[in-house]
């Protein structure tokens, strides 16, 4: 394992001490953590961004999409239990 320093301001030293106290861990088991979780953040978001460009290329390079009023109908309907068929992709030009 590596050794980082970290150069905190005091007041986000003391706000993260109070929170590790709060959470009955150490600073550094707190502050490990909160990185952990900002880095899974960071990596969550790139995803979907690479996610929503690769479906805005697909779109264009089919010419078909789905109608928004039909995919919030599915998932309403999937929520609530009730089995209803997929929204069909179609041709969003001309």
């Amino acid at each position: 394992m590596s050794t980082t320093s970290l150069k905190l301001p005091d007041d986000l030293k003391q706000r993260a001490v109070s929170a590790a106290q709060l959470q009955g861990v150490s600073t550094h088991a707190f502050m490990v953590n909160a990185i952990e979780q900002a880095a899974s953040a960071a990596e969550c978001r790139a995803n979907f961004i690479a996610d929503a460009h690769a479906a805005r290329k697909q779109m264009w390079d089919t010419d078909k999409g789905y109608d928004s009023d039909e995919v919030h109908a599915y998932i309403q309907a999937r929520i609530t239990g009730k089995k209803t068929a997929k929204p069909k992709a179609r041709s969003w030009r001309g």
